[in-house]
Protein backbone atom coordinates (compact mmCIF):
# COMPACT_ATOMS: atom_id res chain seq x y z
CA UNK A 1 0.00 0.00 0.00
CA UNK A 2 1.28 3.84 -0.42
CA UNK A 3 1.79 5.71 2.51
CA UNK A 4 -1.60 7.91 1.52
CA UNK A 5 -3.39 4.55 1.83
CA UNK A 6 -1.95 3.93 4.91
CA UNK A 7 -2.85 7.47 6.03
CA UNK A 8 -6.32 6.97 5.30
CA UNK A 9 -6.69 3.85 6.86
CA UNK A 10 -9.74 4.04 9.86
CA UNK A 11 -7.30 3.55 12.77
CA UNK A 12 -8.28 0.10 13.46
CA UNK A 13 -7.07 -1.22 10.00
CA UNK A 14 -4.35 0.82 10.37
CA UNK A 15 -3.46 -0.80 13.58
CA UNK A 16 -4.40 -4.50 12.38
CA UNK A 17 -1.67 -3.82 9.38
CA UNK A 18 1.02 -2.43 11.75
CA UNK A 19 0.43 -5.44 13.79
CA UNK A 20 1.80 -7.68 11.19
CA UNK A 21 5.00 -5.80 11.41
CA UNK A 22 5.39 -5.82 15.24
CA UNK A 23 2.62 -7.16 17.82
CA UNK A 24 3.50 -4.10 20.28
CA UNK A 25 0.26 -2.74 21.03
CA UNK A 26 1.66 0.89 22.74
CA UNK A 27 4.04 1.11 19.17
CA UNK A 28 1.41 0.25 17.15
CA UNK A 29 -0.70 2.92 18.81
CA UNK A 30 1.69 5.27 18.83
CA UNK A 31 2.23 4.66 14.55
CA UNK A 32 -1.36 5.02 13.95
CA UNK A 33 -1.74 8.30 16.48
CA UNK A 34 1.11 10.18 14.47
CA UNK A 35 -0.49 10.07 11.22
CA UNK A 36 -0.57 11.29 8.28
CA UNK A 37 2.87 10.62 7.78
CA UNK A 38 4.24 13.08 5.14
CA UNK A 39 6.69 9.92 3.77
CA UNK A 40 7.16 6.48 3.85
CA UNK A 41 10.53 7.04 5.25
CA UNK A 42 8.58 9.42 7.54
CA UNK A 43 7.15 6.13 8.84
CA UNK A 44 9.89 4.16 8.80
CA UNK A 45 11.51 6.81 11.32
CA UNK A 46 8.78 7.03 13.57
CA UNK A 47 8.96 3.09 13.87
CA UNK A 48 12.38 3.21 15.12
CA UNK A 49 12.06 5.95 17.11
CA UNK A 50 9.42 4.81 19.12
CA UNK A 51 9.64 3.99 22.62
CA UNK A 52 11.63 1.54 23.59
CA UNK A 53 10.23 -2.09 23.95
CA UNK A 54 9.43 -3.66 27.59
CA UNK A 55 10.40 -7.62 28.00
CA UNK A 56 6.76 -7.83 28.37
CA UNK A 57 6.03 -6.48 25.05
CA UNK A 58 8.70 -7.95 23.51
CA UNK A 59 6.90 -11.73 24.78
CA UNK A 60 4.05 -10.86 22.88
CA UNK A 61 5.30 -10.11 19.99
CA UNK A 62 7.43 -13.15 19.45
CA UNK A 63 4.21 -15.27 20.13
CA UNK A 64 3.72 -14.61 16.21
CA UNK A 65 7.02 -16.00 15.00
CA UNK A 66 7.77 -19.54 14.36
CA UNK A 67 11.39 -21.03 15.13
CA UNK A 68 14.05 -20.59 12.94
CA UNK A 69 13.60 -23.44 10.09
CA UNK A 70 10.27 -24.18 11.06
CA UNK A 71 7.05 -23.15 8.77
CA UNK A 72 4.67 -21.07 10.02
CA UNK A 73 1.09 -22.49 10.90
CA UNK A 74 -1.40 -21.37 7.91
CA UNK A 75 -3.29 -18.33 8.67
CA UNK A 76 -0.79 -17.44 11.91
CA UNK A 77 -0.56 -13.60 11.48
CA UNK A 78 2.71 -12.88 10.06
CA UNK A 79 3.13 -16.37 8.37
CA UNK A 80 4.00 -15.13 4.92
CA UNK A 81 6.43 -12.61 5.95
CA UNK A 82 8.24 -14.98 8.18
CA UNK A 83 8.63 -17.80 5.17
CA UNK A 84 9.89 -15.17 3.17
CA UNK A 85 12.15 -13.85 5.74
CA UNK A 86 13.44 -17.75 6.19
CA UNK A 87 13.12 -18.39 2.37
CA UNK A 88 17.42 -19.08 2.58
CA UNK A 89 16.85 -21.79 5.42
CA UNK A 90 15.08 -23.84 1.97
CA UNK A 91 18.74 -24.30 1.18
CA UNK A 92 20.52 -25.17 4.17
CA UNK A 93 22.89 -27.87 4.40
CA UNK A 94 20.92 -30.78 6.62
CA UNK A 95 24.03 -30.75 9.56
CA UNK A 96 23.09 -26.83 9.60
CA UNK A 97 19.61 -27.64 9.45
CA UNK A 98 19.91 -29.46 12.29
CA UNK A 99 22.07 -27.79 14.15
CA UNK A 100 19.83 -24.74 14.10
CA UNK A 101 16.90 -27.18 15.61
CA UNK A 102 19.19 -28.04 18.33
CA UNK A 103 20.49 -24.56 18.72
CA UNK A 104 16.41 -23.65 18.75
CA UNK A 105 15.99 -25.92 21.88
CA UNK A 106 18.90 -24.76 23.96
CA UNK A 107 18.16 -21.16 23.45
CA UNK A 108 14.71 -22.12 24.73
CA UNK A 109 15.90 -23.63 27.63
CA UNK A 110 18.49 -21.04 28.57
CA UNK A 111 16.20 -18.08 27.81
CA UNK A 112 12.24 -19.30 27.99
CA UNK A 113 11.51 -17.70 24.36
CA UNK A 114 11.70 -18.36 20.79
CA UNK A 115 15.01 -17.34 19.45
CA UNK A 116 14.60 -14.47 17.17
CA UNK A 117 16.53 -12.55 14.83
CA UNK A 118 15.97 -11.06 11.77
CA UNK A 119 16.53 -13.82 9.24
CA UNK A 120 16.15 -11.82 5.96
CA UNK A 121 19.84 -11.43 3.91
CA UNK A 122 21.60 -13.89 6.11
CA UNK A 123 22.42 -16.89 5.20
CA UNK A 124 21.60 -20.25 7.31
CA UNK A 125 25.79 -20.34 8.58
CA UNK A 126 25.26 -16.74 9.49
CA UNK A 127 22.47 -17.55 11.73
CA UNK A 128 23.78 -20.31 13.10
CA UNK A 129 26.60 -18.30 14.37
CA UNK A 130 24.58 -16.06 15.31
CA UNK A 131 22.77 -18.39 17.41
CA UNK A 132 25.73 -20.09 19.03
CA UNK A 133 26.90 -16.74 20.18
CA UNK A 134 23.92 -15.26 21.69
CA UNK A 135 23.65 -18.66 23.75
CA UNK A 136 26.31 -17.68 25.48
CA UNK A 137 24.40 -13.74 26.41
CA UNK A 138 23.60 -12.57 29.78
CA UNK A 139 20.28 -12.32 30.50
CA UNK A 140 20.17 -8.42 30.22
CA UNK A 141 22.37 -8.46 27.04
CA UNK A 142 20.14 -10.90 24.88
CA UNK A 143 16.55 -9.23 25.70
CA UNK A 144 18.09 -6.08 24.08
CA UNK A 145 19.50 -8.04 21.52
CA UNK A 146 16.03 -9.67 20.91
CA UNK A 147 14.34 -6.00 21.32
CA UNK A 148 16.39 -4.91 18.61
CA UNK A 149 16.41 -8.12 16.32
CA UNK A 150 12.27 -7.89 16.56
CA UNK A 151 12.73 -4.18 15.79
CA UNK A 152 14.90 -4.93 12.39
CA UNK A 153 11.99 -7.34 11.63
CA UNK A 154 9.34 -4.81 11.97
CA UNK A 155 10.75 -2.07 10.33
CA UNK A 156 11.78 -4.78 7.69
CA UNK A 157 7.92 -5.39 7.12
CA UNK A 158 6.99 -2.07 6.96
CA UNK A 159 8.84 -0.65 4.48
CA UNK A 160 7.94 -4.05 2.35
CA UNK A 161 4.35 -3.02 3.13
CA UNK A 162 3.94 0.58 2.86
CA UNK A 163 5.98 2.54 -0.33
CA UNK A 164 6.17 6.18 -1.02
Amino acid sequence: MTIEEFNALPDDAAAAAAAVWADVPKWVSALVAARPYPSAAALRDAAWSAAPWSADEVDIALAHHPRIGERPAPGQQGASDSAREQASMSSAPDDVAAAIAAGNLAYEARFGRVFLIRAAGRSPAEILLRLRERLGNDDATESAVVAQQLREIAVLRLEQTVTA
